[in-house]
């Protein structure tokens, strides 16, 4: 396991203010408890400044192991996550004043989560998103295909894109069966060196460009996950809803 790398400057975790210590105290020592945890890849995190982490997404419990992962890192996390938690009774407001990004889907306030992220990440944070957008509909939880909410981040900001596969938190709840399993269960989360976007640098975000960069970022997870499950990874998944099939 790579030793935790506290830091003390930007976007480190001395600097936190109450809420996100309260947040950490609550589930720092329930992730301890229900996790045996495979940490790899600290070293591909930059210290400071502005980057954006992309993880892939198997279940509703993963944002929690992917927060401990990033908070052992010695970052603090700003998750883009649906508005709707944001109106949970008490939790949306911890999840505000913990400094979580809000997205507004499918209303016209939609670009304001993208918004957001860029003001984060060149204020010097470690924004952490989605590229699928939710848990993945694979049928053994590869990752499908991204939508492009990731390449217009990392195009609009130049910041490092770091891939992160995880994988494990499905055995704290299985978004296929719907139920949790409340027993320490082994969780792996490694992430890798920064996605080489020097091919679109300067691009327009054409459609054809975002959807290049997105692949691209996915693939890279899509690779690790293979390396942590040790087998070989299908062809990225398109959703059938989309009126597609296979990539």
């Amino acid at each position: 396991m790579t030793p935790r790398r506290v830091l003390w400057e930007g976007g480190g975790v001395r600097k936190l203010g109450f809420w996100p210590r309260f947040a950490v105290i609550l589930v720092k020592p329930l992730m301890t408890a229900l996790t045996r945890r495979d940490w790899r890849g600290f070293e591909h995190i930059p210290a400071t400044g502005g980057v954006i982490l992309a993880f892939n997404h198997v279940s509703h419990a993963d944002p929690f192991t992917a927060a401990h992962y990033v908070y052992d890192s010695g970052r603090w996390p700003q998750f883009l996550a649906k508005e709707s938690v944001f109106r949970i009774p008490v939790a949306g407001k911890i999840l505000h004043w913990c400094r979580q990004i809000p997205v507004f889907r499918g209303t016209v306030d939609a670009a304001k989560a993208l918004d957001a992220a860029i003001s984060a990440v060149s204020a010097g944070g470690c924004v952490v998103i989605y590229p699928e957008g939710t848990t993945t509909r694979e049928p053994n939880l590869w990752p499908m295909k991204g939508k492009t909410g990731v390449a217009r981040l990392a195009l609009a900001t130049g910041a490092p894109v770091i891939p992160i596969a995880q994988d494990g938190a499905q055995q704290l709840f299985d978004p296929r069966t719907k139920k949790f399993r409340l027993k320490r269960v082994p969780v792996a989360v490694w992430a890798g060196p920064p996605v080489d976007l020097s091919a679109w640098q300067g691009a327009e975000p054409t459609r054809a460009v975002l959807d290049a960069v997105t692949d691209e970022i996915t693939n890279h997870i899509r690779d690790l996950l293979s390396e942590i499950r040790g087998e070989p990874a299908p062809p990225i998944y398109v959703p059938v809803r989309a009126g597609k099939g296979q990539a």
